[in-house]
């Protein structure tokens, strides 16, 4: 096997690994304007491709499956059988306030699904807790499916739900331990949610004009095909080695990562790394035991406070733009709009979704967090804005002016996929420290949730504004960093000054790096 270029947290094994997790789902194209350089040997490559196989299936799976569930409701709700079998009869209709449960009684399931992760990703650990998640969404997909009146459909929602709040914690938790790679599969998972709420919009088009209950029947059951996709690739894939380390499994750990990087266990890069992760969880151990309270300690070296509060308002924040509107209310919205057929206009906005997460996947690591968060907030501030306007001065029967509103909700929905989509979960990945680590994804997430629903186009467009000044004040840059680095970050540089302290880290280390190269030189003399 060729040997690595560099050590520990630079080295070009971890690069490989990040291209060919990616490599699995995007062209090949995209992953060379990551700028990510691949040095070694065909051999070492076909290694590396059978040993991600399923680390790629995951992160593809678990992504559609939250957004395949996300996506799906908005289509079904205004299916002529699907209203016909639980709307009021000889109507066909269903109530605003019944509509409303059926929609958010799903936020209700994942908010306190993602408050369950962490006791969940303690105890279990990454992988075992995203199966046994898995299997309580089967069970909101199965009643979901069967039913035929409104209180067995709302309980699956409720499962459902529970379901999807798990994974939404639990996946970007896991992956973001891989932290050589963190931003561009983290990404890779926002890019698989928008996958899912597309392949939504187009099998809730192929099935709205059946006159049957497979209308709603079939767009549902398809959920059961991402669960068991997910769960038979999690099967074989390794737990993250710094669970296995708090838990005293140092053995399994150094396993785990040897398994990923396709380095024999003894190789330097590895054991450096598992004595870095083992070094920051003494250093955290020391402080004790930590409950929920302890991710809002005040005074902390580590700003724990701060970095707790980051992640719940980033979050939050990603909420309030607005964009579930799209995917909960989108097809309902076009159609009271003017538009003829709101499910073709819905497929379009989920295609620039889509497309749109791809720059950014690129850009998270090309220009880092920050400006990406800042540029996209005053995008889509301005873009909301003028929906608004348009929607309270245009009338439905102007068409240039409904052509001209789908345009600029395209606009939004191209800066929030290229931006707030991806990085706020890479962000709230990787902040954390590993003491209140499941905990305080735990709350980001179902600060997520707990904002899931929106209201009008002017208050997202001030919530907007606001992403801005939360960004600049908030968010420091952690492109390139371990999260052992991004600790040293959190305890000696503010938000606004972290693009001088990270250059300054990355500095040390390649410094560290020249030293260790011609010591070992000299010792091999």
């Amino acid at each position: 096997m060729a040997a690595a270029v560099g050590m520990g947290k630079n080295a070009a094994k971890n690069k490989l690994s990040g291209i060919l997790m990616v490599l699995h789902i995007i062209p090949t194209y995209i992953l060379k304007l990551t700028g990510l350089r691949i040095r070694t040997h065909v051999a070492d490559i076909c290694t590396a491709l059978r040993l991600i196989h399923c680390f790629s299936t995951f992160a593809a799976f678990g992504g559609i499956l939250f957004g395949y569930d996300t996506g799906t409701i908005g289509g079904i709700k205004i299916m002529k059988d699907w209203l016909r079998t639980f709307g009021h009869p000889g109507t066909d209709l269903i109530s605003s306030s019944t509509e409303s449960l059926v929609v958010s009684i799903l936020s209700a399931g994942t908010f306190f699904g993602a408050l369950l992760a962490a006791p969940a990703g303690d105890t279990l650990g990454r992988k075992w807790g995203i199966i046994v998640a898995n299997l309580v969404f089967c069970v909101g997909v199965a009643m979901q499916t069967a039913s035929t009146a409104i209180p067995l459909f709302v309980v699956g929602r409720v499962f459902g739900g529970l379901g999807v709040g798990l994974v939404s914690c639990l996946v970007p938790m896991y992956q973001s331990e891989w932290y050589w790679i963190r931003g561009a599969v983290v990404s890779v998972y926002q890019l698989a949610i928008t996958i899912g709420q597309l392949l939504a919009a187009i099998v809730n088009n192929a099935t709205q004009l059946r006159d049957n209950h497979s209308s709603y029947r079939i767009p549902i059951a398809i959920q059961f095909g991402w669960a068991i996709i997910l769960v038979s690739g999690m099967v074989f894939l390794p737990e993250s080695p710094r669970w296995l380390i708090k838990k005293g499994r140092d053995d399994e750990a150094a396993q785990s990562l040897a398994k990923l990087t396709s380095l024999p266990q003894n190789d330097p890069e590895n054991l450096l790394e598992l004595e870095d992760i083992r070094a920051n969880l003494r250093q955290e151990q020391e402080l004790g035991e930590n409950s929920y309270f302890d991710c809002f300690q005040s005074g902390h070296h580590n700003r724990i406070q701060l970095r707790t509060l980051t992640g719940i308002f980033l979050q939050a924040w990603q909420q309030l733009t607005g964009i579930n509107f799209i995917s909960y209310y989108g097809a309902t919205f076009f159609q009271n709009s003017g538009i003829k057929n709101p499910f073709v206009i819905s497929v379009i906005t989920n295609v620039v979704n889509v497309v749109m997460t791809l720059p950014g996947m690129w850009g998270v690591e090309r220009f880092g967090r920050r400006r990406l968060l800042i540029l996209g907030a005053i995008g889509m501030c301005v873009s909301q804005f003028v929906v608004a306007i348009i929607g309270v001065t245009v009338s439905v029967e102007n068409s240039s002016g409904q052509k001209v509103l789908i345009a600029f909700v395209c606009v939004y929905i191209a800066f929030f996929a290229s931006t707030w989509g991806p990085v706020a979960w890479v962000i709230t990945g990787e902040i954390f420290p590993l003491n209140v680590r499941a905990k305080a994804m735990s709350m980001s997430t179902a600060s997520n949730w707990l904002w899931n629903l929106g209201s009008v186009f002017f208050i997202w467009g001030s919530t907007c504004f606001c992403c801005i000044i939360f960004t600049y004040v908030c968010i420091p840059e952690t492109k390139g960093l371990s999260l052992e680095q991004i600790d040293i970050l959190y305890q000696n540089a503010t938000p606004r000054k972290s693009f001088a302290y990270r250059r300054q880290l990355l500095a040390d280390v390649t410094v560290q790096q020249s030293v260790g190269a011609k010591r070992s030189s000299f010792e091999n003399v």
